[in-house]
């Protein structure tokens, strides 16, 4: 399950938009407003890290808490380079060192750390959502004062403001490995309620973690998507949006006005029945699908599962035409292509379909368009 040279030079060369120093964009601009809310709110300096994507798997689980068989760890759904190495999961991942950083601190300490950048998942693929997102991690450390409640609710609604100025939100009750007092914080939509972020207060022993004396150290924690919150801004319904060269739709990422529609090019659909394990899911599949195709992985709108079936369950007929192996089953996958600049071509739309059926189905007899 360790990444390949290929696929971890591919994933290290995707672009960061919201880093400024790989080009200007949207997600930069709205992350600014966030960190500015924050400082005016508080009064305090806030410092951005920017660091590797490559993280030690301690850092990225067991120093923020999660449980050695909490699912996050299963190796369908994260990105492992080596045993003791994978491709963050999420930004915290920084977090257990920018805590160290502090643990010579001896006067009093009120500052933002701003963990911003891609992580990397193995999701599903529709509208919104994508195997590398962006997130950033906000995270105000304070010796010598107790953060409380009050300053979390503070912390809630200063994003929201900068995010979607004039939004109802409200918070929900979550459990997070690495804090106490958690919440989910969801704003209004005309879609109804969305989830924006999630935030609490830092456990006190993450804080021992890293030498820090809970008593003398408190924190608030809040993690965001950052595409998520860029397509609420603007009002977009499709993240590939966000990375199109299609000029008409690049001109867009500059700035946080509403999106203009343009006209998009129609899709395609293509379904594959193929077999497959029990474990098969959409985001294992998605992921799957996304590195048969490579380049071209951005035409694939979305892959849904409509129909799974124990191979026991088939006909007979079906049974000994597929040779499928017992415990195996038969999945029917719709996959939806659509290129954001040009219309595909049938001849494309098979290509796409067979490349992403040789790549899924797990058996012998192939059943391709060409």
């Amino acid at each position: 399950m360790y990444l390949s040279i290929p696929q971890l030079t591919s994933a290290l060369s995707l672009r960061d938009l919201s880093d400024p120093a790989q080009g200007e964009h949207a997600m930069q601009t709205l992350l600014t407003d966030v960190v500015n809310a924050l400082t005016g709110t508080w009064t305090i300096p806030a410092t951005v890290h920017r660091t590797t994507p490559l993280v030690a798997t301690a850092d990225n689980y067991d120093r923020l808490g999660y449980a050695p068989d909490d699912v996050t760890r299963d190796a369908r759904y994260s990105r492992h380079a080596s045993p003791t190495v994978m491709l963050r999961s999420h930004t915290s991942a920084g977090i257990p060192a920018v805590l160290d950083s502090l643990a010579s601190v001896q006067d009093a300490y009120d500052q933002l750390h701003v963990l911003p950048g891609l992580v990397y998942r193995r999701d599903a693929v529709d509208r919104t959502h994508v195997g590398a997102p962006h997130q950033v991690d906000l995270w105000r450390i304070k010796a010598r004062g107790l953060l409380t409640d009050g300053d979390l609710h503070n912390l809630a609604g200063a994003v929201v403001e900068a995010v979607l100025p004039g939004a109802r939100w409200r918070a929900v009750p979550a459990n997070h490995s690495y804090t106490s007092h958690g919440m989910q914080i969801d704003v209004e939509t005309p879609a109804g309620w969305l989830e924006l972020a999630e935030c609490g207060l830092v456990g006190a022993r993450i804080l021992r973690g890293s030498g820090l004396d809970a008593r003398r150290w408190s924190g608030l924690a809040l993690g965001m998507g950052l595409d998520r919150a860029l397509m609420l801004r603007k009002g977009i319904d499709d993240i590939r949006l966000l990375r199109s060269p299609d000029p008409r739709i690049a001109s867009q990422m500059l700035d946080l006005e509403p999106w203009r529609p343009v006209s998009l090019m129609p899709a395609v659909r293509r379904d594959l029945s193929i077999l497959c394990g029990p474990d098969a899911d959409e985001e294992t599949l998605g992921d799957v699908a996304r590195e048969a195709l490579g380049g071209d992985a951005e035409v694939l709108e979305s892959l849904v599962i409509r129909t799974r079936t124990p191979v026991e369950q088939l006909p007979s007929a079906a049974y000994l035409r597929l040779q499928a192996q017992q415990g195996q089953e038969n999945l029917l996958v719709r996959l939806t292509l659509q290129a954001l600049d040009r219309t595909l071509t049938d001849a494309e739309a098979n290509a796409l379909r067979d490349h992403v059926y040789v790549a899924l189905h797990e058996g012998p007899v192939l059943e391709l368009t060409g």
